[in-house]
């Protein structure tokens, strides 16, 4: 079988790649805010329920992650009298994206804990309320900086994808894998799989890098 025939295999898994790798992404955001915002809130029930999403998913493998969501749920939720089961798809950008939701969460904190003192007591003085001093003052000169640490975590997540071949999801990984056990052309398999996720990982630093230069200019003109 001439490597070149692995091709169409490789890019029906690599689809499968993207899609997670987009889901997840854009899930893995919204949670890094909630988680980030909720790590500095004056409610006591969110802030500690924040932390403690925050140290669990930051500090506990992203694989026993996926292998909870996807084997344990379902029987905890039946010894619970409840349908727990997720399907692979559901439970695969579940884990990618709490995971990088966890660690996102760090990098809103940190980028809205560096906003200038003053520029909150400007705020206060302005008579501002708490959520439009968020939204008003800190999130705009906030995001800007978040986007480079954005940028690396969402090339994180697409080659943390490959795990979900683990469960059963027929991304990347999991049609080489598949090819190389009909085949044992190892050789040629992996390296089309590394070139291709090298290749992607280009393209999504790519539009992040555009991103950042995009939210830089729309920093500039509100200044």
């Amino acid at each position: 079988m001439e490597w070149t025939a692995y091709l169409q295999p490789l890019l029906v898994g690599a689809r499968v790649t993207v899609e997670l790798t987009v889901y997840s992404t854009i899930l893995g955001a919204v949670f890094s805010f909630l988680f980030g915002v909720g790590r500095l809130s004056h409610n006591i029930v969110f802030r500690w329920l924040s932390i403690a999403m925050i140290e669990v998913f930051r500090g506990t493998s992203l694989l026993v992650q996926l292998f909870w969501l996807f084997f344990a749920l379902p029987v905890l939720g039946q010894s619970l009298g409840i349908d727990l089961r997720l399907p692979a798809v559901a439970a695969g950008t579940l884990a990618l994206s709490l995971n990088i939701g966890a660690y996102g969460a760090e990098v809103v904190r940190g980028a809205i804990q560096a906003v200038p003192n003053n520029q909150y007591e400007a705020a206060k003085a302005l008579d501002f309320t708490p959520r439009q001093t968020l939204w008003r003052i800190a999130l705009p000169q906030a995001v800007p900086e978040m986007l480079p640490s954005f940028s690396n975590l969402a090339v994180q997540n697409l080659k943390d994808t490959a795990l979900v071949s683990l469960i059963g999801l027929g991304d990347m990984a999991f049609q080489a894998e598949r090819i190389r056990n009909l085949t044992q052309d190892s050789v040629s398999i992996y390296t089309l799989l590394l070139l291709m996720y090298f290749g992607m990982a280009l393209v999504l630093a790519g539009l992040m890098r555009v991103l950042e230069i995009r939210v830089g200019r729309w920093r500039q003109k509100r200044i």
